[in-house]
């Protein structure tokens, strides 16, 4: 990755004001922007100018964006560590034609799959499939990592078009989750879905195995409430599930990518098959769009030259999202896990040491709560954490019109602030209205300072539906693959999560009291003898 000309730039750059940009350029807005249907992607509250723009896009073609591209929706095994094709696209790809893995089309497969999907999710929803007691109240899904964040996100993000069962998930292997959950149902009407795709996944094996001792406790037919999203039939079939209610996916799906697909299944059944239906239409529609769309148009290209931009050149080691939307309040987590996942990499694809920094700390919370959380640092603090803003132009809830109107002009706000700041003239004058005068003035002013020129964008969307959360899910993952080839590293691994889970098996029989604890480091074994001791007293 060439950055010795961005380098230069941004030393200039740091120095433009935002709001000047403005001044000079009464159609920044509009220039610095872009759009795909009838969402807008507005990048102007950037110190980005249209020389560090040019330069950024230059990267695209330095890295062979447009192959790398054409690869991945071709089913070219660009996971190259695990020789594997990255083809989530092809989950929401209802009507493309074909995409061919190693020769064969595996279009027939995956819409095989979602008829089934929607045969079963409406026979659930309409009670056609029953519990022990009756038709289902209520489905819990028990996953962790991606076949949790997903359709935990989404489910929450359509609650207004939820008029299924109720949902409810279970990832952690902490018993008080499963417990907690399980309390308030009925073991004989509930339905459980089991989401692992070799179904050895040991927090939700566990958690599985508690949910079916539950059911059999309480009178339900595990046989008839289970069902299950892998590709290990063997083990599906031994834990007891039937095959026709295990739902499976290939290799070429990553979890942090597989929402679209047999993970989405819970989602599908609170929302119908139309709805599920329409986000997959949202998904595709950013797919063609990402393909079709020159760079300086093109959404995803853009949100990623940004991301780039902030932390590759700038160096803003974090990254906040903040969506002003309460149902979109578990995107922030499901974005901190595709792109820290994804780009969290310390070594090129080629198996150098990577010589820039990799992908940023993402985090957030919806708006307003933030504001009365965490804004302090990202308006004051001596860190830059550059915020991606979204909000949708109207709400679900026609009759509380006012609340959203709020709701946007706090939003729009908060992005203003961060850019014009508050000079200390104006904090002076300010506390001089107030009465204050001398040594008094000058402190209370000195605190009243915003630095302000604190870079934002804002996603803009109608209105959050099953087609817009498409849109902005698959506009986000294809951020990352955008970034993930700039920055010359592989964004479909996950070699970072294996040695925890190697040591948790080696430690879960000493944890177990059937083996000692010679060998581990002096700190480990001494909180497994705390754990132990307090455990028998």
């Amino acid at each position: 990755m060439q950055l010795n000309s961005l380098k230069t730039l941004a030393s200039d750059a740091q120095d433009e004001a935002i709001l000047g940009l403005f001044e000079t350029a009464p159609n920044r807005a509009q220039s610095f922007s872009a759009s795909t249907g009838d969402v807008l992607f507005d990048y102007s509250k950037t110190q980005i100018t249209e020389e560090v723009r040019n330069a950024l896009i230059a990267l695209c073609d330095e890295a062979g964006l447009a192959s790398r591209r054409a690869a991945m929706f071709d089913g070219e095994k660009i996971n190259e560590t695990e020789g594997r094709a990255v083809l989530h696209t092809a989950l929401r790809n209802l009507d493309g034609g074909p995409v061919e893995v190693d020769g064969l089309d595996v279009m027939p497969d995956v819409l095989d799959t979602l008829q089934r999907m929607r045969v079963f999710a409406e026979e659930v929803r309409g009670g056609a499939v029953t519990g022990a007691g009756g038709a289902f109240t209520d489905v819990v899904n028990i996953g962790i990592g991606g076949s949790d964040l997903g359709p935990v996100m989404a489910t929450h993000a359509l609650s207004p078009y939820h008029d299924g069962p109720r949902l409810h998930y279970v990832s952690n292997v902490d018993g008080a989750h499963i417990a907690d959950t399980l309390r308030q149902l009925d073991p004989t009407r509930t339905l459980v879905i089991v989401a692992s795709k070799t179904f050895t996944t040991i927090e939700t094996m566990t958690n599985a195995r508690t949910a079916r001792a539950w059911m059999e406790d309480g009178g339900g037919a595990p046989g008839k409430q289970f069902a299950a999203v892998s590709s290990a039939l063997d083990k599906t079939q031994a834990f007891g599930i039937p095959q026709e209610r295990v739902f499976g996916f290939a290799d070429w799906v990553g979890g942090r990518y597989s929402v679209w697909g047999p993970v989405g299944l819970p989602v599908m059944i609170a929302v119908g098959s139309n709805a599920f239906d329409a986000f997959l239409r949202g998904g595709q529609a950013m797919d063609v769009h990402f393909r079709a769309a020159d760079w300086v148009e093109n959404m995803p290209v853009m949100l990623a030259l940004v991301g780039i931009w902030h932390r590759q050149v700038l160096g803003h080691a974090s990254r906040a999202v903040l969506p002003y939307d309460q149902r979109l309040l578990r995107l922030p987590a499901y974005f901190q896990q595709l792109e820290m996942e994804s780009n969290g990499k310390s070594v090129a694809m080629d198996g150098s040491t990577l010589t820039v920094p990799s992908g940023p700390v993402v985090w957030g919370e919806p708006g307003t709560n933030g504001q009365h959380a965490f804004y302090q640092l990202i308006h004051q603090g001596t860190d830059v954490i550059p915020c991606e803003f979204m909000v949708a132009a109207e709400g679900h809830e026609p009759e509380l019109t006012h609340h959203h109107r709020l709701l946007l002009a706090n939003c729009l706000a908060q992005s203003e602030a961060l850019m014009r700041g508050r000079s200390l003239g104006e904090a002076r004058q300010r506390m001089a209205e107030k009465g204050l005068e001398g040594d008094e003035l000058e402190r209370q002013a000195r605190h009243r300072v915003f630095p302000g020129n604190r870079p934002s964008t804002t996603l803009m969307y109608p209105m959050l539906t099953p087609f817009v959360l498409g849109q902005i899910i698959a506009l986000y993952e294809h951020r990352v693959f955008v970034e993930g080839v700039l920055l010359g590293i592989n964004s479909f691994d996950q070699w970072g999560v294996e040695l925890g889970k190697e040591l948790a098996t080696s430690l879960g029989p000493i944890v177990d009291g059937e083996e000692s604890a010679t060998g581990k480091d002096g700190s480990t074994a001494a909180l497994v003898a705390y754990a132990m001791r307090h455990r028998d007293q």
